[in-house]
């Protein structure tokens, strides 16, 4: 099933394909306005997972490749307790970041029978490259995932129209700071973090990223939280 329409960075977009996807009301995306630490307060706690959107240029390819480089000299795999699926379709990124927020999470959030809970457990056995395939695969997660992206308010792009921009998600597993991309061989392992501090840790990895572009505004981030 080819799925070729991107998902815009907005939480109202978010939160209307995680419904679909079974994730109950209390747990919603919200904007994170701000990188600094006084702007991070004000988002809700705790937060579960980080979603930065950024823009595909040429320095970051040119990063992208370094640090595929030095994870295949190491042997790095994906650890045994990270959800982590590797990217097949195009322009679905967004849906596999929060894919990667909820699936690494369901110890905290009580899933709805249905969708994403079903291809959680059937993926649970695969590695990155099946659990991507099996994505693939399930046509009503990609068409509910087309139908939240044809409903948000602007005009979506036309679907041979190249789409510059990529979603990462940050979580935090095991004392560590993890950032899951679908496009890279395994997840990259940022350094100690706790629960508490995910949202401030990911977010010296977001200003990390807009560094490379200085001259680029093309990003947005997302928190998952709990909505009272």
């Amino acid at each position: 099933m080819a799925v070729a329409l991107p998902m815009e960075s907005n939480p109202e977009t978010m939160n209307r394909y995680l419904q679909k996807l079974g994730v109950p009301s209390k747990w919603r995306m919200v904007d994170v306005v701000g990188l600094e630490e006084d702007a991070l307060s004000w988002v809700p706690r705790p937060v579960l997972a980080v979603i930065l959107l950024f823009p595909l240029s040429p320095n970051y390819e040119q990063h992208r490749a370094q640090q595929e480089s030095e994870l295949l000299k190491k042997g790095n795999e994906a650890p045994k307790d990270v959800f982590y699926l590797k990217q097949v379709l195009s322009n679905v990124c967004g849906a596999i970041a929060l894919v990667h927020s909820v699936a690494n999470n369901t110890n905290k959030i009580d899933l709805e029978d249905g969708l994403l809970k079903n291809y959680i457990n059937d993926a649970k056995s695969l590695d990155a490259a099946g659990k991507g395939a099996l994505l693939e695969n399930s046509a009503n997660i990609l068409q509910a995932y087309k139908e939240a992206a044809e409903s948000a308010d602007k005009t979506i792009e036309e679907e041979n129209e190249p789409v510059n921009y990529h979603f990462v998600t940050f979580i935090h597993r095991d004392g560590n700071l993890y950032e899951l991309d679908g496009r890279k061989s395994s997840p990259i392992n940022h350094g100690p973090t706790t629960a508490e501090r995910l949202l401030e840790d990911a977010a010296k990895i977001c200003r990390d990223f807009i560094a490379r572009e200085p001259d680029n505004i093309g990003f947005n981030v997302v928190a998952l939280v709990p909505i009272q």
